[in-house]
Order: structure tokens, then C-alpha cells, then sequence
């Protein structure tokens, strides 16, 4: 984080000598969180089924969510079609247990109905209208279920997978995690899986469940307690580190990078914002216009 100093004013009673050691101590702070190194082993990136080889990341955020409903199988198809190489879904948890792709806590903006998500069964859940929202073209999309999605993606898409805190349970059987983690290892796909969530109580779970499969950090102000990103990965062993383009101040880009973190950032639909970030060298970039951030990455990188 950016820290913001005041101008000091000045005082005849004070030494001139006094305001130097005084400058040297506050700038010996203020760039001290960039000396943070990292305590663990990285666990490896995901393998990429779709590559370029130019060393950047084109995640379609919540499928190709410009062009079709967030989170549906159409929005994942299409992310596919544009050549994403990676698509970033959001899980919440049904009232029987089963992970579905959803973002919000509430399925009213989103669908017909109206409620909690966490209140419906997944058959109540499946017989919702997801599509008409966006556009009646796509009237009838019902919710999918996790299980869907990584049976389509097996050896064809490398997923991100945002678990929300909704979908957090206090005992650990009746909770997200160790269903997702199962699912997972049931398709084989923990090389073409990234974990994240802005709960950290999520985080430190999957880290013990399944440290081997990689979970980044999507920065949460208030439980960072203002701590570096750096900090914050070392805290959670986390892999990876995803922020908004509003916090990816030049500091923490420093601190990353002198750390080698993988930096992933969200939620970036203007080309001139997406060119300068890649110029900064993030390794990844969320958009919900996967094709146009595709075109602006082969603009401004070269591929082998």
C-alpha cells in the first residue's frame, strides 16, 4: 500500500541536522514493506491447455461475460471459442452441498427467483432462468453445477476458481472446500486448476487440504490488516497474488515482482488500461472481453 506522508513544517528550534536523520528514517519506512521476502515454495502456475507462448495470461472473467450471461456453460464456450487461456468462475454452495457456479449471494439479480442462493436446493437452483436477464437469446441458461463445468474443461481449459464466502461453513464437512478439492481430484485436474478468494479463511483451509494445488490471494483489505501483499501470500503460503487495478500500486508492483509472485488482476475491459498494465509485466489479466484483451496482448507482446 501507498503511504501518504505530510509535508513537515519547519521549526526554528529544530536542528537541520534533526530534519535530515528525520527524511533518512521516514524513507528507510517508507520503503521498507519492498525488502519483505518470501518464506515459502511456490506451488507450480496451472498448465495452460490454450498457450500462446508469450508469457501472458487471457482470463475471461466469469466466462466471456460481456457477450454472454456470467457464469453459464454459453459464457464458457464462448471464452473457448475467443482462445482464453484461462476462464475465472465463481462457486457458491446449494442448500443440499453441491458447488454450482454463481457470484452473487442473492439469485435475484441474476435469474427469476428470489432468495438467498444458500436456500436452494440445486434442483431448485437448476430450474431458475439464468439467461433471460442478459438477453432473451439466452432465456431458459439454467445455473451449472461445478461438476459440469470440469467435466467440459478436462484437458481443454485451465480454470480459476473463486471460492466465495457465502459458500464458508464452520464445520468443515458440511463447507465449501473439501468438496471442490474432491471434485478436482475426481476429473484430475489439479494441473489445470488456480484456486482463489477474498475469504482467507477459505484460503488457509485449501492450503492445508491441498497444498499442492495452487490458491492465490484476492486481497481483502480489512482481514490484511493493512499488510504488503507479500506479507499477506507469506501468512497464507498462498501462490499467487490478485488485486484490483486500483490497488496495483507501483510499491506493491515492486514488492511482487522482487519476490517473483504471479500477479493476476481484475476486472480490466478498457484496451488502454489493459496495455499499460501488461507494460508493467502482470502475468495475467481478468476481463469480461477476452477477444479484445487477446488482440491488445498480441499488440503489445511479442509470441515465438
Amino acid at each position: 500500500m501507498n503511504t501518504i506522508l505530510s509535508a513537515a513544517q519547519s521549526r526554528p528550534s529544530i536542528s537541520i541536522a534533526f530534519l535530515l536523520s528525520s527524511a533518512l528514517l521516514l524513507t528507510s519506512c517508507q520503503s521498507g514493506s519492498s525488502s519483505v521476502e518470501l518464506t515459502h515454495e511456490l506451488a507450480p502456475f496451472p498448465s495452460l491447455m490454450i498457450d500462446n507462448g508469450d508469457g501472458f495470461v487471457v482470463i475471461a472473467h466469469r466466462g466471456a461475460s460481456g457477450y454472454a450471461p456470467e457464469n453459464t456453460m454459453p459464457a464458457m464456450e464462448l471464452a473457448y471459442e475467443m482462445n482464453a487461456e484461462m476462464i475465472e468462475v465463481d462457486v457458491m454452495l446449494s442448500s443440499d452441498g453441491v458447488p454450482v457456479l454463481f457470484h452473487d449471494a442473492k439469485v435475484d439479480e441474476l435469474t427469476d427467483g428470489s432468495g438467498n442462493l444458500k436456500d436452494f436446493t440445486l434442483q431448485e437452483l437448476q430450474a431458475l432462468d439464468a439467461g433471460s436477464w442478459f438477453d432473451e437469446a439466452y432465456a431458459g441458461t439454467p445455473i451449472p453445477t461445478l461438476e459440469e463445468l470440469l467435466i467440459w474443461a478436462q484437458g481443454k481449459m485451465t480454470l480459476n476458481i473463486e471460492i466465495k464466502t457465502e459458500a464458508y461453513r464452520e464445520a468443515l464437512s458440511e463447507s465449501v472446500e473439501p468438496r471442490v478439492i474432491a471434485l478436482v481430484e475426481q476429473y484430475d485436474m489439479a494441473d489445470q486448476v488456480l484456486f482463489s478468494s477474498f475469504d482467507y479463511r477459505i484460503l488457509a483451509r485449501l492450503n492445508e487440504l491441498a497444498p499442492s494445488i495452487p490458491a492465490a490471494v484476492l486481497y481483502e483489505p480489512v482481514q490484511s490488516v493493512r499488510k504488503g501483499p507479500v506479507t499477506v501470500v507469506n501468512s497464507l503460503q498462498a501462490d499467487g497474488f490478485n488485486c484490483s487495478v486500483r490497488e496495483y500500486s507501483e510499491q506493491w508492483q515492486q514488492e511482487l515482482t522482487q519476490s517473483s509472485i504471479p500477479v493476476l488482476i481484475y476486472t480490466v475491459n478498457e484496451r488502454e488500461q489493459m496495455a499499460e498494465l501488461i507494460q508493467r509485466g502482470v502475468q495475467g489479466i481478468f476481463s469480461d472481453y477476452p477477444d479484445v484483451l487477446a488482440e491488445v496482448a498480441a499488440e503489445e507482446l511479442p509470441t515465438p
